[in-house]
């Protein structure tokens, strides 16, 4: 959430983050918000400035026995009273009416970031490894699981509906090695804390990592109101929630392994073959809590822990820096990674690696403090995948595919995988 000071001193700075953004000027709607509310808190102020002088004055005419002033008096406060009561549920409308129209304007994208309306506004970084000449025509992954018998998708469907799928036999353990071989990476040598947090969380926590109200529509929810979360950038983040944290405890870096969920609302017709994109899928997290002079390093070495991951893997990948009409709606700049995937001839995203400064800060009132000071400041937080589990086993998949269906184990993986080093279709 954006600081309505800040938009009252640098409205044409919001309006001219917002058009970068591709979105419409709000500096002067809000401005105008704001100003009705500070009005209609002063006029409160003013009338209970009134009641309490009134109230002393009670005291002196019945001292005086003025009876007829004391009672003038009285009836003056009880009006006042029910005055303050009607104005105090104004003042709480006034208060949402602006907590909302903040709360659904995207964060500011920082200078460098590039400028444009969509993907085709994306910069590439850089590119590492090569694409690998397989010697023949590669598959897809779904049509090399079904082929080996350890993917699923009717079954899948017949007990949940579109967008879900069975892993079997090797496959399901490909999968599972890649989250414990991620996890290990990112906590023994990248300095994460591993964390095995909830997978429902509340309205508070959903609305302070900016998930509500924006994204709603894409969210699970359950019958008692909690939400299913689309990310542990969630409970990760929401962790730091209402903490003053000293600066020299700072940064805090947390990775979780977790099932996600999302409602795909909007994708209709996309990624439809397939595990590309589902309603439920396993990603390794990673979410960083900083001081504000830290967090574009941290950007660099968050992006760059993800990045390692797919370097052990032997994966072949591009970085992007996103622009501001693709980028993330709380993200003030983005790198996202995409993988090569041989058998879509395409690089197609497996990470995506955000600095928030303290925008989800300001809705969770997450703070820090140097040391000796008084005053405190917002963190400011990240957060990335390190990486989409199900992606990478696809990209495995894809790129270590053998001409007769089978599917090499990369090194990185075999400690995990018990010993198998391909997995082939059962005889």
């Amino acid at each position: 959430m954006l600081d309505i000071k800040w938009i009252r001193d640098n409205p044409e700075a919001l309006d001219a983050a917002l058009s970068k953004r591709g979105a419409a000027p709000q500096a002067a709607s809000l401005i105008e918000l704001d100003e009705a509310r500070r009005s209609h808190v002063g006029l409160l102020q003013a009338l209970q400035e009134r009641r309490n002088l009134a109230s002393k004055e009670i005291g002196k005419a019945m001292a005086a026995k003025d009876q007829a002033t004391a009672d003038s008096l009285k009836a003056e406060v009880a009006t006042i009273k029910d005055e303050l009561q009607a104005g105090e549920a104004r003042e709480r409308e006034l208060d949402e009416a602006l907590k909302h129209a903040l709360s659904v304007l995207p964060n500011i994208p920082l200078d460098e970031v590039p400028v444009g309306a969509d993907e085709g506004g994306n910069v590439e970084v850089r590119k590492v490894g090569q694409k690998p000449d397989l010697g023949f025509r590669p598959k897809e992954h779904y049509e090399l699981g079904e082929d080996l018998g350890m993917m699923d998708f009717e079954r899948a469907a017949k007990m949940s509906g579109a967008r879900f799928t069975i892993l079997t036999g090797g496959l399901a353990r490909l999968e599972r090695a890649l989250g414990q071989f991620m996890l290990d990476l990112h906590t023994a040598e990248h300095g994460y804390t591993e964390v095995n947090p909830p997978l429902m969380v509340n309205d508070a926590a959903a609305y302070g990592t900016d998930k509500l109200p924006k994204f709603g529509d894409d969210l699970f929810r359950t019958t008692d109101g909690r939400w299913l979360i689309p990310t542990a950038e969630v409970p990760l983040t929401y962790m730091a929630a209402g903490e003053i944290i000293a600066d020299d405890e700072l940064p805090r870096r947390y990775a979780a392994q977790t099932a996600c969920f999302r409602s795909e609302a909007g994708s209709a017709g996309r990624d439809t073959r397939g595990m590309l994109r589902q309603h439920q899928f396993t990603k390794v997290e990673l979410v960083s809590v900083t001081t504000p002079e830290t967090s574009l390093e941290e950007h660099e070495r968050m992006t760059a822990s993800a990045e390692n991951v797919l370097k052990r893997l032997g994966l072949h990948f591009r970085t992007i820096v996103l622009c501001t009409g693709d980028m993330g709606f709380g993200a003030q700049k983005t790198y996202d990674i995409e993988v090569w995937l041989p058998g879509q001839e395409a690089y197609r995203e497996i990470s995506s690696c955000s600095v928030c400064g303290d925008f989800q800060a300001r809705r969770m009132n997450a703070r820090c403090r140097k040391p000796g000071d008084k005053a405190t400041r917002f963190v400011h937080t990240l957060n990335g995948s390190g990486v989409a589990v199900g992606r990478a086993l696809i990209a495995v998949m894809e790129n270590y595919q053998n001409a007769d269906g089978s599917i090499t184990v990369p090194d990185a993986l075999q400690p995990y995988m018990g010993g198998l080093t391909r997995i082939e279709k059962a005889a």
